[in-house]
């Protein structure tokens, strides 16, 4: 009789253990999913970086007036340079898609350099990074839903209490940038 109790309780032992090290896995894994798509959206955040320079030397010849919007740009572009944390570069790069912003539509006041191929192509790849911007960002939150979902859902959150993991947060676009452009006819 007690052989039948001792085989049963090694079998729910290693049932628990099982089911244990089946969601270690799964939250190692989620966790690293997200530092990788943390790792892509930082790879693009300096690639958008590294691209300032040049389109502020083409920008220069033409909007010697335009001081403060090239002021921002530069100001913006250093503080992503310097963001450690990712609510740092989150800022960061809020602040330099406002700046962005802003120069793109300054540069509306100036054919000619609207016209300027080197312009043109900055601005093609500017485009193109941001868009790469955004679906790492896309990612990066699908990765952290899937992962929240794990650790606050039965029985996920008992292991990930025991491993000491706690929810991350998800990328938010500021308000402003969620309000519509009016549209003048």
């Amino acid at each position: 009789m007690w052989l039948w109790i001792l085989l049963i309780v090694i079998v729910i032992v290693v049932i628990f253990a099982l089911i244990y090290w089946g969601f270690y896995n799964r939250i190692i894994r989620t966790e690293n999913r997200i530092d990788n798509s943390w790792a892509q959206i930082d790879v693009q955040l300096k690639r958008r970086a590294d691209l300032i320079p040049n389109l502020m030397e083409t920008v220069k010849g033409y909007m010697k007036h335009e001081r403060e919007v090239l002021e921002n740009v530069t100001k913006a572009r250093s503080a992503l340079m310097k963001a450690k944390t990712p609510q740092e570069n989150i800022n960061a790069d809020n602040m330099l898609t406002g700046a962005l912003k802003s120069l793109f539509a300054v540069a509306e006041n100036y054919p000619d350099l609207k016209a300027n191929q080197n312009f043109l192509n900055l601005q093609d790849e500017l485009t193109n990074t941001e868009n790469k911007i955004a679906y790492s960002r896309q990612h990066y939150n699908d990765s952290v839903l899937v992962f929240n979902n794990t650790i606050e859902t039965f029985p996920g959150m008992w292991f990930a209490k025991r491993m000491g993991r706690k929810t991350r947060e998800m990328l938010q676009i500021p308000e402003a940038s969620k309000e519509l452009p009016k549209v003048k006819f």
